[in-house]
This record gives C-alpha cells, structure tokens and sequence, in this order.
C-alpha cells in the first residue's frame, strides 16, 4: 500500500462554493435534471454538467445547465463542460453564459491543441471571461492521459502554463472513452507527480479517466483533491443513466478514505 500523500490546503467545499476543505470529493457528471437527482440522493459531492454523448468533454447546453441548476441547492458546487477548444473566440461566450447560469467552474480541454502559447491565450482569456460573469467562478485545464493519440499538450506541461494564465484548476481525464482508462495509462507514481506538481502550482486537481469503485483508493493516495465519474456511476455505462445506488456506493467508499485521513 503506498503512503497517502499530502493534499493540498486548498479544496473546493461543496457547502461553500470557493471556499476550501481538506477531503477529496466526488464528482458525478450528469446529461440533465433527473441524473443530478440521482446524484445527490447517492451522496455525489459535486455535479458536473456535460453532455456525454459528445465525448469526454461534451460541452453542455445552457438552457440544460438551467435545468439542472434548479435541482440542486445553490451552496452545492457545479461545474460545467465547455468542450475541447483550439481558439479562446469559440468558447468565450458559452463560457460567460454557464456561469451567469450557475456553473462555479467551467472546464475547457484543448484535443489536437499542442501550442503552449495558443493555449496560454485561450486559458487567459476563458478565466478573465469567467470571473467578468462572476469574480467567485473560475476556469479548469483538463489535461488528457492519453495525449499522443490526439496531438494534444502534455499534462506536465500545461500545469505551469495553467497556474500562469489564471486557472483555479487542473483535471487530468482520457479524450478516448473507449480506449484504456488513465490508471492504464499512468502509473500511479506518474500520477502522484503529476497531482503535487499542480498543488505545487497552487491548482485544484481533479481526476477522472474511466475510474471505477476499486479506482478511488488509488486516486485518494495520491492526494488528489476530487475524483470524477460518469461511467461507474451509470447503469449501461457512460452512455446510460446515472443511478443513485451506484453513486451510493462510490460515495461510501469515498467516505471511507475520508475516514482514515
């Protein structure tokens, strides 16, 4: 068993959006209202918006962000899919917009984007764009394990630029969902690495890539501070329907590593 290791001080409290605690949490992505119903009656930390019929990052509609707004109480932190951009003027305005709607964070991904300077552009401008709708939201890097694939910035590398450029976050995922998962991909001493370098940055880093019940332990040790899920949490996998008895049961086993911490 390897040591836990040390986790950031900073922490999104899902009670208090912005403000900080020292567990990981767990996020579940949901498609529309009724799965973030699912999600919080399972015990979910955080819901994610995304459509994930369009991918790992499938951007979620605005009016589909309302909805899912309504269900769940404004202390509870969301968190919204923009998709993958190459150019900040794509994104920009979605970006404002799911804010104004409710999102706290808003994630971007850069699939077939390796030009650190392109990417420092479209981070800076989605994090000036984020905080113009709301000073307290805030922008995610997600960073891809399996980036060769798709000729995207290594995950290494975008840390430094995304702490420069103003993200409050980092997520490290897979673009493929039907390829390998990250712990096939990363070793979990890569991943540890990569988690302190981005505390080390002063980034929230999430992780998520295909990660099952038996996964979280792994994500927990190495101090992640919030670990997402759709197809776990799904009956039928990430194409199907969020279940509460599924987010039950990875919520208690998230709870479990709160309680030896």
């Amino acid at each position: 068993m390897h040591a836990r290791r040390q986790q950031s001080t900073k922490r999104f409290d899902c009670d208090a959006p912005g403000a900080y605690t020292g567990r990981m949490q767990l996020l579940v992505s949901v498609s529309d209202a009724a799965e973030a119903r699912a999600a919080l009656d399972g015990g979910a930390d955080i819901i994610d918006a995304k459509d994930p019929l369009m991918g790992a990052l499938g951007a979620v509609r605005p009016d589909v962000l309302s909805e899912i707004r309504r269900v769940v109480d404004p202390r509870r932190l969301v968190t919204a899919a923009l998709g993958d951009a190459d150019a900040a003027a794509a994104v920009e305005e979605l970006a404002r917009e799911l804010v104004v709607r409710g999102a706290h964070l808003v994630k971007v991904g850069f699939a077939g984007v390796a030009d650190a300077g392109r990417i420092e552009e479209i981070i800076a401008r989605l994090a000036r764009a984020c905080a113009v709708a709301d000073e307290a939201s805030g922008l995610v890097a997600v960073a891809y394990a399996d980036a060769r694939v798709f000729g995207c910035i290594d995950a290494h590398e975008l840390l430094p630029i995304a702490a420069r450029s103003g993200a409050s976050g980092v997520l490290v995922d897979t673009a493929d969902k039907r390829g390998p998962g990250l712990l096939d991909l990363w070793s979990m001493a890569t991943l540890e690495s990569w988690v302190s370098q981005a505390h080390a940055h002063g980034l929230m880093v999430a992780v998520a890539g295909k990660l099952g019940l038996d996964d979280l332990q792994v994500v927990a040790d190495t101090g992640a501070d919030v670990a997402g899920v759709r197809g776990a949490a799904c009956v039928d996998g990430r194409g199907g329907r969020v279940s509460s008895e599924r987010v039950r049961a990875l919520a208690a086993r998230v709870a479990l590593q709160r309680s030896t911490t």
